[in-house]
């Protein structure tokens, strides 16, 4: 399960997802998600699906490594589409028992369902096609007009970037760490929902101090080097949007276009 996660991995390879500007990726991401909770019919969500098919496509990120992320919220997915499906208030389709199917619940259902794969692997997209390190210069210069109201953009912009570079680092770790005890005799699956809880201490406990551990390093590095925040720093490798991202600028406006007519046409 643990390697199943790929929120902040990042997938090595040549395309032109991976050379646009991580703004562009970062916009777009936005846009998509957004466009997920506008529509409402059958042709919106079928029009993301295109929109979303064509990205992976363009990434050269092989789908089955990009889906592995959707195993992490199987759960919450299955148990949302449950209570939308009983709970939702309409015309009855289906009795059992005291629950009743009906046909706005499955309606629901249905489209959250898709509305939360995508979500999720449409932000696989970005992780998986844009470094940390662009993922940093990207937001920071997307989220600089707020410098003018004193938000610290650049250590709010490098704070969400040691966090999704920790990730992958972290469920490593995780994964360490469970064979060793497992080698010892832990045991993580049997027993009830108590038992289980107690015996994840073995693991959380030493996952704990190399994290402090990982993050008091981390920090000692950082003074170091006489890092002081993002006031008077340069970059070595400088944002410039290029024929291609005013490209993907243009298909996306398209696609936000077309989004939209999906909704006010009936």
């Amino acid at each position: 399960m643990l390697r199943d996660i790929t929120l902040g991995q990042y997938y090595q390879t040549e395309s032109v997802v991976h050379r646009l500007d991580p703004r562009v990726k970062l916009i777009a991401t936005v846009i998509f998600i957004i466009s997920l909770f506008v529509v409402n019919n059958f042709r919106g969500y079928l029009l993301a699906a295109l929109f979303l098919a064509g990205m992976i496509k363009l990434s050269h990120v092989p789908f089955k490594f990009m889906i592995k992320g959707m195993k992490a919220i199987l759960f919450l997915l299955i148990l949302t589409v449950v209570f939308n499906l009983f709970l939702t208030p309409g015309e009855p389709l289906i009795s059992l028992w005291k629950l009743t199917i009906t046909k706005e619940g499955l309606r629901t259902a249905v489209f959250m369902a898709v509305r939360l794969s995508f979500l999720i692997i449409g932000s696989s997209v970005m992780t998986l096609t844009t470094t940390p390190n662009n993922l940093t210069d990207g937001m920071e210069s997307l989220l600089k007009p707020l410098k003018r109201i004193h938000v610290p953009v650049h250590e709010i912009s490098m704070m969400m970037s040691i966090a999704l570079r920790f990730i992958p680092i972290l469920l490593e770790e995780t994964d360490k760490i469970m064979k060793a005890q497992i080698a010892r005799g832990a045991d993580f699956e049997s027993g009830n929902l108590i038992k289980k809880a107690k015996s994840m201490v073995p693991l959380l406990v030493p996952l704990f101090i190399s994290a402090f551990r990982r993050a008091n390093d981390l920090a000692m590095a950082m003074e170091a080097r006489c890092y002081r925040g993002g006031e008077g720093r340069t970059k070595m490798k400088p944002l410039i949007y290029k024929k291609r991202d005013y490209t993907a600028f243009a298909v996306l406006g398209l696609y936000l276009a077309a989004a939209v007519l999906t909704v006010l046409i009936p």
